[in-house]
């Protein structure tokens, strides 16, 4: 079986009902991480504890090149008070990053800047948006 987020992320409802659905134009990243205290001895021993056992992701995103439509929908998704609000509300996210079959949606919030560039007043990119995936929506 080939396992996704999806599959260690549960339902979850977001603060905004909005979903972003810009597919990105450039590599997608998932890191994911357990929230794990490692503490060290003197003499060099480690006593780990799992604080969770819920698996902790982000993605980071690229548009670029981006068509201004699209440039515009994802700067109004961070900036909009009723939607994103930054980095302070959640909305949905449709990870293109999956194959077409089993395309899901997440509840996600942004966890960086909006980083966007123009070149040439037309040509506009969208580099290492950071998302972090708070769950699901069920299928």
């Amino acid at each position: 079986m080939a396992y996704e987020m999806y599959d260690y992320c549960s339902l979850a409802t977001a603060d905004s009902d909005v979903t972003l659905d810009v597919k990105p134009s450039n590599t997608l990243t998932e890191t994911s991480n357990k929230n794990v205290e490692i503490h060290m001895g003197d003499d060099g021993s480690e006593e780990r504890i799992a604080l969770d056992t819920d698996s902790i992701f982000f993605v980071t995103l690229q548009w670029n090149p981006i068509s201004e439509a699209d440039s515009g929908t994802v700067m109004d998704f961070f900036n909009s008070t009723t939607k994103g609000c930054g980095t302070a509300k959640s909305f949905k996210w449709i990870n293109h990053g999956e194959p077409s079959a089993s395309r899901h949606v997440y509840v996600v919030r942004f966890a960086s800047e909006l980083p966007r560039s123009v070149r040439r007043g037309y040509i506009y990119g969208i580099t290492g948006v950071k998302l972090k995936i708070l769950g699901k929506i069920a299928d």
